[in-house]
């Protein structure tokens, strides 16, 4: 999916680019391109230190998105299918 589209569909209004949902599905689509990176190049450590930095992000999101709001949380969860 592209960025645009991926702002679009998370944005709550229109220019919306700095909500935690916004943030929340950028990190997770630049986690599941790079984890196919890595699948190919096991060797890549440096491209693995910026993955475990992004997921420490998303985490980090994730935990104050649940704590301000957990219908919100909820949402951004069930739509990225993070919990298994």
């Amino acid at each position: 999916m592209e960025k645009q589209e991926i702002i679009k569909k998370f944005a709550s209004h229109e220019g919306d680019t700095g909500s935690p949902e916004v943030q929340i599905a950028l990190l997770t689509e630049r986690i599941n391109h790079l984890n196919e990176h890595l699948a190919v190049h096991k060797q890549d450590n440096h491209s693995r230190r910026g993955l475990l930095k992004m997921v420490g992000k998303r985490r980090a999101l994730l935990d104050y998105l649940k704590s301000t709001d957990i219908e919100r949380y909820r949402n951004v969860v069930a739509e990225l299918g993070l919990r298994k």
